[in-house]
């Protein structure tokens, strides 16, 4: 590292502690997320008013991400990444608590609030990877990033298997038994975030001189490409994997076989990470992007082609392979688009459009899952992959004449 990065506050060392102990806490929020992915759905069917609202606990959940994620930013900025981070841990301990109690006098409305309180723990654990690069310099930015994601490799091996084995653990209460183990792993969330390493304040906002206007920031080409390709990213992905359980049920498949490409789907999101940052660093973040566009297509296609177990778990494989090159190129594309100063209001916006376009998608999923059935949900992606090819392709196009 120069001694220039030195003067303005980057630290690898510390950059690369704090994205090893952010790692251990993805690996645990990631396996509550996936225990909820997995099994909200299937809640919904049974205590839901129709099959209709079935998705309705994972779109609240995702609305609670979005409306929250802008109040984390600015919360972190005041308190601090460690302590925001433990805030969110403990939201989504009392939401996993409120979960526990509703499956079990099977109030549909106080399990929306659970996973309400879920996602504001998710806006808070997004904040992993943009923190992960805090203090991190432009040349290791890619890889802390990249670490950060591969904590998610953990997390679909512990949150399909806990689904698997606590499905029934507190029989006949069907789907109870997970909602403990959340409890557990969101306790435990709390524990590791305490180790982050961070300063609340570093040097960095001191020598970034004034911030810029927003409506300058938003203007740059790199800045729509990372917003868009992280956010159709993430839109499409979970407008198909929310529906994959419930469609793999109504085809006669078991909820152990839901579990099973669930994890497939979940391993394939974040296996990759251990190489998506060199491939960035080689390749550049628009490329990366645009690659993971096109195997969000091809996901599509596979589901579109049969309704066999194998058409399900490639779909979904493809599904999250295409996922982690479009997120991860577009959050790096992210940070190349502000100054240190100006970050908390950048990456909030950012996420609030992530996950205000994800709630609508999981709105969208469930709804058209009952009305038109799975070919649907796997159609939809196409106009969305089309459009944001487009926007990287034009991006791209300007940086060659400029």
């Amino acid at each position: 590292m120069s001694t220039a990065d030195i003067a303005i506050g980057f630290d690898d060392a510390r950059a690369r502690r704090n994205a090893l102990v952010l790692a251990i806490g993805q690996a645990l929020y990631g396996s509550a997320t996936v225990i909820m992915f997995t099994t909200a759905g299937l809640i919904g069917v049974q205590i839901a008013p129709s099959k209709a609202w079935a998705t309705l606990p994972i779109s609240a959940f995702v609305i609670g991400t979005a409306a929250t994620t802008i109040p984390a930013a600015m919360l972190m900025k005041k308190i601090g990444r460690r302590p925001g981070f433990m805030f969110g841990a403990c939201a989504g301990t009392v939401g996993a608590l409120i979960g526990l109690y509703a499956i079990f006098v099977r109030d549909f409305p106080l399990f929306i609030l659970a996973t309400v309180l879920q996602g504001v723990y998710q806006a808070f654990a997004q904040h992993s990877r943009f923190a992960a690069a805090d203090i991190a310099s432009p040349a290791f930015r890619p890889k802390a990033i990249s670490w950060v994601m591969t904590g998610g490799v953990a997390a679909g091996l512990i949150g399909t298997t806990l689904v698997m084995l606590t499905t029934n653990l507190l029989a006949p209460v069907t789907f109870a038994g997970c909602y403990a183990a959340m409890v557990v792993i969101c306790r435990l969330a709390v524990a590791a975030m305490s180790f982050v390493d961070i300063p609340r304040k570093t040097d960095l906002a001191a020598v970034a001189g004034p911030t810029r206007p927003l409506s300058e920031i938003v203007s740059q080409p790199r800045f729509i490409v990372a917003v868009i390709a992280a956010t159709l990213s993430y839109g499409m992905m979970n407008l198909v994997m929310t529906a994959a359980p419930i469609a793999m049920i109504d085809c006669g498949f078991t909820t152990a076989n839901a579990a099973w490409v669930i994890q497939w789907h979940v391993m394939a999101m974040y296996v990759p990470s251990f190489f998506t940052g060199q491939i960035i660093v080689r390749f550049g973040a628009e490329r990366v992007c645009a690659t993971g566009l096109l195997l969000l297509g091809c996901a599509a296609t596979a589901g579109l082609l049969g309704i066999s177990f194998g058409h399900f778990a490639v779909t979904l494989v493809l599904l999250g392979l295409g996922w982690n090159f479009g997120f991860i190129g577009g959050t790096t594309l992210l940070t190349e688009c502000y100054r240190p100063a100006e970050r908390e209001k950048v990456q909030g916006m950012n996420d609030f459009a992530v996950f205000g376009t994800v709630a609508i998608a999981s709105l969208t999923s469930g709804k058209l899952l009952d009305w038109f059935g799975w070919a649907a949900v796997n159609t939809a992606i196409f106009p969305m992959v089309a459009l944001a090819l487009s926007l990287i392709l034009w991006a791209m196009m300007r940086r060659r004449r400029a």
